[in-house]
């Protein structure tokens, strides 16, 4: 599905440059939900970006030149004869202006809640108001694009996402049967770097390679799923951003609309390094039991001894009829070779 109702699938022809001293190369570009994709014509993908993300060099000239908002560098060109395509990115990227937070409108809101904190003399608890606030007026469109610039910055560690034909609709598969169908598209497969999973803001959430290449079946897999889901319901992941990089940060996005680089970078190193609070195992055990799915078979997967996830072996609420499916076997072998292997 396409951004456009109207069109169930849109690609054109293009030419997409990584860099300004790189040969420009021959590419397929696919419209998405949400993004557009430069894959190579055997389908492998070289670049995603987030539509919100998306900004054109040379209005109303041709071939039209797109890059990544923050990235000119990084360009793609479309000929003259791909109207259909230049005519469909550019409706998408009116609407999505039209939907932008005004940056004026913010530093009103910025400027009257600094009045307000000064005068009450409430200096122990600005910071948490002031994130709190943030939280609830950054729209989804800025969350989509924080995630998106934070996995460009994990993929430089950890290799770009791994993906090939066979594999993109039981990933999409697997994402719908655990997240929902409005999330089909919020899971990506990482080569290294992320230990497991983990979420960014915006809804995607990062699955290493090892926890679909491993298993036999890919209930340990929709395990990992479904632990990293209920994390990110119980921390909004933009307040986990915002509490990780500090009150700057937070005044920064309400004054800007943006984050400073070195916020997103260091976040992002945080995400691949650091050990997270897990999930409480009752509230695990409810998520398993909502999702119709076992949670022995991720128990053994987090400690292959199962001494340290008795609880949820224990517990299990599918142990008796087992899982409802998640992926057929003919799906779970082609998600298995995802990353080419």
């Amino acid at each position: 599905m396409t951004a456009l109702k109207e069109y169930q699938r849109l690609e054109a022809s293009g030419l997409w440059r990584p860099e300004p001293d790189a040969q420009r190369r021959d590419v397929v570009v696919s419209l998405g939900d949400a993004s557009l994709t430069m894959s190579e014509f055997s389908g492998r993908p070289l670049a995603h970006w987030s539509l919100a993300a998306v900004r054109r060099a040379n209005k109303g000239q041709t071939p039209a030149i797109y890059h990544p908002d923050g990235d000119p560098g990084e360009t793609l060109e479309l000929p003259e004869d791909e109207t259909t395509m230049i005519e469909a990115i550019e409706r998408l990227l009116r609407g999505i202006d039209r939907r932008r937070p005004r940056p004026g409108k913010l530093r009103v809101v910025l400027l009257s809640a600094m009045a307000a904190t000064v005068f009450a003399g409430a200096v122990f608890w600005l910071p948490g108001a002031l994130l709190e606030h943030t939280q609830r007026v950054v729209p989804a469109v800025k969350r989509d694009e924080i995630g998106e610039a934070l996995l460009a910055r994990i993929t430089r560690i950890s290799g770009q996402p791994c993906m090939t034909e066979e594999a993109r609709l039981p990933l999409r598969h697997l994402a719908q049967r655990v997240l929902g169908d409005a999330r089909r598209n919020d899971l990506v497969v990482l080569p290294d770097g992320v230990r497991d999973t983990a979420h960014l803001p915006g809804g995607l959430i990062l699955m290493n390679r090892a926890l679909i290449e491993e298993y036999d079946d890919p209930d340990a897999a929709a395990g990992y799923l479904v632990a990293e889901a209920l994390r990110a319901r119980s921390h909004d992941p933009l307040g986990e951003l915002l509490s990780h990089s500090g009150l700057w940060a937070t005044l920064k996005l309400l004054t800007t609309g943006a984050l400073p680089d070195a916020t997103l970078d260091t976040y992002a190193e945080s995400l691949l390094t650091e050990t997270r609070e897990p999930v409480p195992t009752d509230k695990l055990l409810d998520a398993f039991a909502a999702a119709e799915l076992r949670s022995t078979p991720y128990a053994y997967a987090r400690d292959v001894t199962g001494e340290s996830t008795s609880a949820l072996i224990e517990g299990d609420p599918r142990a008796a009829e087992g899982s409802r499916p998640v992926l057929s076997d003919p799906d779970w072998l082609r998600l298995q070779a995802i990353c080419g292997g």
